[in-house]
């Protein structure tokens, strides 16, 4: 059979049952594209997350107070923790396979200049930080290295935080007063933007001491290290946790690696977008069914129309390609994935060859059940027995 006729014969069949044909094409249609869609958008947020973090870089090792097993931010509030020391960030400095240390201190504080007013949150750190949390500085320079106990009263400006002050006017070298303390601006962060919710760019870096006397601390709320590249953050975890065991007396305090954070947090976006991908599969399904009673009573239907193709000489492979369109749904969710992202830009959106290989296998097993399997033993049928069907 020439492809030409194969296809006006599908069109003419097609449109004979243009609502049942719908239907099929719908439901197969709709079920592939709810897995692809819903897996595009769990893959794309599972990036975007771990994208945020390791923005950071992921050689970032973390000690903070306190022998526990949970994160998340000082809350200000009386601990009976020890408090990490100025002193424990300076003996990291000396182990082996350690970049960077920066001891840190953070709060929210006034920030007066230039006539206007902000509140905003104030880092307490030193020289380190940029190299340790791949910032830049878009002009000025970051803090100095002086020493923590007579660090000079210096301040670099986040992007927002010297916008919303100075506006377009040059900040370096103007005055302004952070709490009840003056500091004079040096330097201009580049923009970072968004992290989970937290605007970097509205921020002020001041010396860790300066911060310790702003904010009433006697320690530091976390002290952040830069690993060695190459060299796996457990080992220089584990050089850390008995440098600090040695001068604290036992182990009160937890040590966290980036990369241990990001590989739980990827193990559960991975749960997420199985979850996700798993609701577009129920979808598939359900469709499958219906589609499976549609296209078995279709193909009884034109068991004598079979019947006259083979008595023509038509190979059973031409039978068969009649009934495969499953490729439609795969096209409409890759375009429904990508007309998302591009609506709504904001949303991630990616879509995973992987999830669009097991879609549509999924859709060729579910159209060989409903259409292809009847057809061939319709197709294998004695012609004058099929033609008695009419």
């Amino acid at each position: 059979m020439l492809f030409a006729d194969a296809l006006s014969l599908a069109i003419r069949a097609v449109t004979a049952q243009r609502l049942r044909s719908f239907l099929t094409l719908l439901g197969i249609a709709v079920g592939i594209a709810a897995v692809i869609l819903l897996t595009s958008i769990g893959e794309g947020i599972h990036r975007f997350v771990l994208g945020e973090f390791t923005q950071f870089g992921t050689n970032v090792i973390t000690a903070v107070p306190g022998k526990t097993r949970t994160g998340g931010s000082p809350s200000g509030l009386p601990s009976s923790a020890r408090p990490m020391s100025l002193e424990d960030a300076r003996s990291l400095e000396r182990l082996p396979n350690v970049v960077a240390v920066t001891p840190n201190v953070r709060g929210n504080a006034e920030v007066e200049g230039n006539g206007r007013t902000r509140r905003t949150l104030v880092y307490g750190v030193n020289a380190n930080l940029p190299r340790i949390f791949r910032s830049t500085v878009q002009s000025g320079q970051f803090l100095p290295a002086d020493d923590e106990g007579s660090a000079r009263a210096f301040v670099v400006l986040g992007a927002k935080l010297k916008s919303e002050l100075f506006g377009s006017e040059n900040p370096l070298g103007q005055r302004l007063r952070i709490g009840g303390l003056h500091f004079r601006v040096i330097g201009v962060m580049a923009p970072k933007g968004q992290f989970l919710g937290i605007d970097l760019d509205d921020t002020a870096f001041i010396p860790t001491a300066r911060a310790q006397e702003l904010f009433n601390r006697e320690g530091v709320d976390e002290i952040n290290v830069a690993a060695e590249e190459g060299v796996p953050s457990a080992v220089v975890a584990s050089t850390i946790r008995k440098r600090l065991i040695d001068r604290h007396g036992h182990e009160d305090f937890t040590i966290i690696t980036q990369e241990e954070m990001l590989k739980t947090l990827s193990n559960i976006l991975n749960v997420l977008t199985m979850a996700v991908g798993a609701l577009g599969g129920i979808s598939l399904l359900v469709g499958g069914v219906g589609i499976v009673t549609i296209m078995t009573i279709a193909v009884a239907e034109r068991t004598g129309e079979i019947g006259l193709l083979v008595a023509l000489g038509a190979p059973r492979r031409t039978i068969l390609l009649l009934f495969l369109g499953e490729i439609l749904g795969l096209l409409l969710g890759f375009g429904l994935a990508q007309a998302i992202h591009l609506a709504l830009p904001a949303l991630p959106v990616h879509t995973p060859l992987s999830f669009v290989l097991l879609a549509e296998a999924v859709a060729i097993v579910i159209g060989l059940a409903a259409g292809v399997l009847p057809a061939r033993r319709a197709a294998r049928l004695d012609p004058v027995e099929a033609l008695r069907t009419e």
